[in-house]
């Protein structure tokens, strides 16, 4: 089976050991992606909806450097730092993602990278 590392810079830069995402095969797996602004790597500004947003935004520039999208997501990972923000994960991610919905995991967990509330991980399958 083949690998490939997938890099972007419409994505933060990894911030430590990881690749932004591993394509084996058909398959990819995209590392945790926090609200960091690509071009500065500072946490993005404002309330918890940009910063779900922004790990959105950084997931979706990862997908489409592997050449796929959104769309091709099967599975997703989101961890919150306080999981009375769940409804608004929900209330975002359906301006990324469309029916049928991937499979996916709320987590709440005690800190996060750089002081961040939320993290998202997926895995994709691309098509051919």
């Amino acid at each position: 089976m083949t690998r490939k590392i997938i890099n972007t810079h419409q994505a933060p830069a990894a911030i430590g050991t990881y690749s932004q995402a591993v394509r084996a095969g058909d398959t990819v797996y995209l590392s945790g992606q926090i609200p960091l602004l690509p071009a500065t790597m500072q946490l993005v500004e404002g309330d918890m909806r940009a910063q779900i947003t922004q790990v959105f935004d950084n997931l979706k520039a990862v997908a489409e450097a592997a050449g796929g999208g959104l769309a091709d997501v099967v599975k997703l990972n989101v961890f919150l730092t306080d999981l009375a923000h769940f409804p608004l994960v929900n209330e975002v991610m359906a301006q990324y993602f469309s029916a049928p919905y991937p499979a996916r995991a709320a987590i709440g967990v005690a800190s996060l990278p750089k002081g961040a509330a939320v993290e998202a991980d997926a895995v994709m399958v691309l098509r051919g």
